[in-house]
């Protein structure tokens, strides 16, 4: 039996490239070229049936190490609490204060870029802050 050593995320969404692209901003992570033959993606998506335009999206990390995210559109709305979900990893190795203010930093630039802020926990020692992204999906600043 073999070991799968690669694996990928995915989000169902409204609207896949725009919650792609948000994460590619939180991650530092890059859309990738488009298929081969299409000079854009908007030429990709021009080739498609229209009912299956802007279907999906995804984003890779430009170092190859994190997995590849994928985005799919569904026709139904987030109703309940995520099952999985994505911790960002920003004060790793900070304590106290020190990652306090880590967190807080990363949660502002987040903010601007629409995401929501839910809760902070936090015991004077660990801290890690509960976020929604663009879409409602939950995820933590760790």
């Amino acid at each position: 039996m073999s070991s799968i050593k690669e694996f990928q995320v995915t989000f169902d969404c409204a609207d896949p490239e725009r919650v792609a692209r948000f994460w590619c901003e939180v991650l530092g992570y890059v859309v990738p070229p488009p298929p081969k033959g299409f000079a854009t993606w908007e030429d990709y998506h021009r080739s498609q049936p229209a009912e299956e335009r802007g279907a999906w999206f995804a984003c890779t990390d430009p170092s190859g190490a994190g997995p590849r995210l994928y985005f799919q559109r569904v026709p139904e709305g987030k109703v309940v609490k995520n099952r999985v979900h994505l911790d960002v990893r920003v004060a790793t190795g900070l304590v106290g204060e020190e990652r306090l203010a880590a967190l807080e930093a990363e949660c502002t630039r987040l903010s601007a870029l629409g995401a929501v802020r839910e809760r902070l926990l936090y015991d004077g020692h660990d801290a890690c802050i509960g976020m929604r992204d663009i879409e409602g999906n939950e995820f933590c600043l760790d």
